[in-house]
């Protein structure tokens, strides 16, 4: 039989045509994963606007939110601080903040492994801290029967070679569970992961009045998907409220700090173990753990005569509030046609009801001066897609413990800005990717179910969208 050549090419020509005509399979919704744009940079940034007094601030308190803390023998001039222990989750502020930059949140490869066993230290791996999940800290949710929600350090001081006669022992945190969720293990025991600090300065500007009224604006919209502002501190109004003078707080998963000072003065003891004078007490007073001389460890450095460099008296907890309130905000990616898009679909969805996209700060002074307001933190815009209050997120998200009066199942409306560039989220870091993340607002007595059975209803390329604009943020 002969072939027939031009008739076999006739028909591989319209198979190809059906090919290219026919319907292609859309993938489904994915997390596009962490982003690296152009506006990406590899080393921490200060607020535009800096004055040369502020970036002398920004740049010392850089330099010890990098110092690797010991028990004792530390050394300044090295790169070290006394007073670790006794006991801690790490040795270094910067190692939990790292993600994509210092300032920033955990790091893809938990860098605990290592502090562990720092100097000769004993201390085993807790199983929430795999090699490649995020850093965790742990809560207690009961002790003895009684409520608890303390944090419960990591590791102790005892072995390390400059840690004396120091003998106690680490927290049982077993039966194990999923090492890279944190689920499915001891049930007494939950878990937090380090909160970015990019922008933090012009949070602790915004004025108390702007939030208020943000909690009321857009309240038929609220009410239609069951957002709500809730109640709690029974000194009123429906956002967080510093029991010390009423204001509102707003630093933290639950927002239970109210200003940077306090974020590290209480980071400073309870994640490192160092006493100041925010918090001048040991969490463990066992009398051989303390090398040190006196509490608090850290304090204002007083010279008995005034000296021309004014940053050498403060002290590290001073120079740690200062790097953070004058640290830049994340830079979002270009503008696609999906993100804008994302954008809006965000909005129309109702994620931004409770996602703010932005706030105006007041008129804030810095560390370096005080008489003149900054230019850098004053009167600026806040592109932090959150409204600082704290919701209902529901039993699925619930751990059980209480801040303040933020309540079991209640949580801070994470600021989304730079969430571009983080690998772990929700507060326990359960989740790896956007989607899932998103997903996880759903569950029973959640603020969030009305909003998030909308996104679910969208079609699956302006889901795309809207992980596509997450990751430009």
């Amino acid at each position: 039989m002969q072939y027939d050549y031009n008739r076999s090419s006739a028909l591989a020509g319209l198979l190809c045509i059906a090919l290219i005509e026919a319907p292609q399979a859309l993938a489904l919704p994915a997390d596009p994963g962490v982003r690296h744009a152009a506006t990406d940079n590899g080393t921490p940034q200060p607020l535009t606007g800096i004055g040369a007094d502020e970036m002398n601030f920004f740049l010392d308190g850089m330099a010890r939110f990098n110092f690797i803390e010991v028990v004792s023998g530390g050394n300044s001039q090295q790169g070290t601080g006394n007073g670790l222990g006794p006991r801690f989750n790490s040795n270094q502020c910067a190692s939990c903040h790292t993600q994509p930059v210092v300032g920033g949140s955990s790091p893809p490869q938990n860098p605990l492994a290592a502090v562990a066993t720092a100097d000769g230290a004993i201390n085993t791996m807790p199983w929430f801290n795999a090699p490649n999940g995020p850093i965790r800290e742990a809560r207690f949710v009961q002790t003895n029967g009684a409520a608890d929600g303390g944090v419960h350090n990591l590791f102790v001081v005892t072995g390390r070679s400059d840690a004396g006669s120091c003998n106690i022992t680490q927290p049982n945190f077993l039966p194990a569970g999923n090492p890279l969720t944190g689920q499915g293990g001891n049930r007494n025991v939950v878990f937090r992961i380090p909160t970015p600090v990019f922008g933090a300065g012009l949070i602790e500007a915004i004025p108390d009045s702007a939030i208020l009224a943000n909690a009321q604006a857009n309240a038929p919209a609220k009410n239609q998907v069951g957002v709500r502002g809730h109640a709690n501190a029974i000194l009123g109004g429906n956002v967080n409220l510093s029991a010390n003078d009423g204001t509102i707080t707003r630093f933290g998963w639950k927002a239970q700090n109210k200003s940077l000072l306090m974020f590290a003065g209480e980071a400073y003891n309870v994640e490192m173990g160092v006493s100041n004078q925010l918090f001048p007490q040991e969490r463990d007073e066992t009398a051989a753990c303390h090398t040190y001389p006196s509490t608090p460890e850290d304090t204002n450095n007083m010279p008995p005569t005034v000296m021309s460099n004014s940053m050498a008296v403060l002290s590290d907890i001073e120079a740690f509030a200062n790097f953070m309130r004058l640290l830049a905000p994340p830079v979002p990616a270009a503008s696609t046609p999906s993100t804008i898009s994302g954008r809006a679909e965000f909005a129309s969805t109702g994620c931004s009801l409770c996602h703010t996209p932005s706030f105006t700060t007041g008129r804030a002074i810095s560390s370096g001066s005080n008489t003149i307001p900054s230019v850098a933190l004053s009167n600026q815009p806040v592109n932090l897609f959150s409204d600082l209050l704290v919701h209902h997120m529901g039993q699925g998200l619930a751990d059980g413990i209480s801040q303040g009066a933020a309540g079991p199942d209640e949580f801070r409306t994470a600021p989304l800005w730079g969430v571009g560039q983080r690998v772990f989220f929700l507060h326990d870091g359960r989740a790896h990717d956007l989607l899932t993340a998103i997903q996880a607002h759903e569950s029973q007595g959640s603020e969030a179910n009305g909003v998030i059975q909308r996104f679910n209803n969208l079609s699956d390329q302006h889901q795309q969208d809207i992980l596509n604009f997450l990751r430009s943020l």
